[in-house]
């Protein structure tokens, strides 16, 4: 499937790149898609929201509604990026009330910052679970869910920092005390990447993703599904939020769409909004589903493995990976080593030989793409 990106590798000769879950490379799609969005301001100029929102966004709704088995496409909100929906969440909360947190110490660094921040208010309680021992995980976190009263429960599909899927919400959410409790799940590093079925939920969890990573739309463009009738008025809103009532008088109180939309923002840049067009629509074209996505990132990631057991490497291997359990990866891999001078100096030999990686203090993470084919591993050296 290389000939799919051949811009980007054609762009970058001689690198394996094995930090997809970072960036993932843009198929060619992608190009004529981002000058279209030009074109499409050229030619309507002031009315080209009509266009967006009439016919493009419509679209995209309709393509990630598909993808995740949804039957309610316009769930489907977007905005420049998660953290977006993050706050605009958090400020659906009466600020001079307690809140109480549930999550998890290894979310990502937006949602770990905010909700670190806002424990300065004095009224809020975070409660974190840690995730290791993985082996462990599923019932820990169980057990918090049904230990108290939550305003907002929040935790990856992926995690992050290791590369380990979560529990699927069919695993704990019954034992939530409250109807109440606002859930949201980060599927940033599932959303194009494991398949997913999000049917069960699309009445009852927020998913939050994007087209950073395994959407392969670049920066710019994430999603919320919003559960079906949610009636949450977020403080922070912007006049995409009730947009079909623009011609209105805007008097009286502060009035929301009815559908995922009451969880938009402002004006947004949609250039990348017609990359994940793009990119989604290749998907069908090729017949890439998330099964037979998931199924060609598997082959690599045992191919991977062979390679590095035949290193014969001090740090990186078998005994280093996070996670034994390789179904219960997403599509990277991450050996904590250590100490961070140890990954360090592992990462920039790697890079000497042309593998791009990243790491995190004192974890090494590989991830895979449907670029990457079984031999390109043998530039790895160690």
């Amino acid at each position: 499937m290389r000939h799919l990106y051949s811009r980007f590798l054609q762009a970058r000769p001689g690198i394996l790149h094995m930090s997809p879950h970072s960036h993932y490379y843009w198929p060619d799609v992608t190009r004529d898609a981002h000058m279209a969005y030009w074109d499409d301001s050229a030619k309507h100029a002031d009315n080209k929201w009509d266009v967006i929102f009439g016919e493009r966004v419509p679209a995209v709704q309709r393509l990630i509604a598909e993808r995740l088995q949804l039957s309610e496409p316009q769930q489907i909100v977007f905005a420049p990026n998660t953290h977006e929906f993050v706050y605009r969440l958090l400020s659906c909360f009466d600020a001079s009330k307690p809140l109480r947190i549930l999550t998890t110490d290894s979310e990502f660094h937006s949602f770990n910052r905010q909700s670190r921040r806002l424990l300065e208010r004095g009224n809020v309680d975070l409660k974190v679970v840690p995730t290791e021992p993985f082996t462990t995980f599923a019932q820990r976190w169980r057990d918090e869910v049904a230990a108290a009263t939550y305003e907002l429960v929040f935790i990856s599909q992926i995690f992050y920092n290791s590369g380990v899927a979560a529990p699927l919400p069919e695993q704990w959410l019954d034992a939530l005390q409250s109807d109440d409790t606002v859930v949201v799940v980060d599927g940033y590093h599932g959303f194009g990447a494991v398949p997913t079925d999000w049917s069960p939920y699309q009445d009852r969890v927020f998913y939050l993703a994007g087209g950073y990573k395994y959407a392969q739309a670049g920066e710019g463009v994430c999603f919320a599904v919003v559960p079906v009738n949610c009636q949450l008025r977020p403080e922070y809103t912007g006049w995409f939020a009730d947009f079909a009532s623009l011609a209105h008088p805007q008097t009286g109180p502060v009035g929301y769409a009815d559908d995922g939309y009451r969880m938009a923002g402002a004006t947004m840049d949609f250039t990348a909004l017609y990359r994940l067009e793009a990119v989604l629509e290749l998907w069908q074209t090729e017949g890439l589903t998330d099964v037979r996505v998931n199924a060609y990132i598997r082959d690599l990631q045992a191919a991977f493995l062979t390679h590095i057991d035949s290193l014969e490497h001090q740090y990186l291997n078998r005994e280093t990976l996070l996670q034994h359990d390789l179904t219960a990866h997403g599509h990277f891999f991450t050996f904590k080593l250590p100490s961070a001078e140890i990954v360090k100096t592992l990462a920039e030999t790697l890079k000497q030989q042309g593998v791009a990686t990243d790491y995190r203090y004192d974890r090494l993470r590989f991830g895979f793409a449907l670029y990457q084919r079984t031999k390109d591993f043998q530039q790895i050296r160690g």
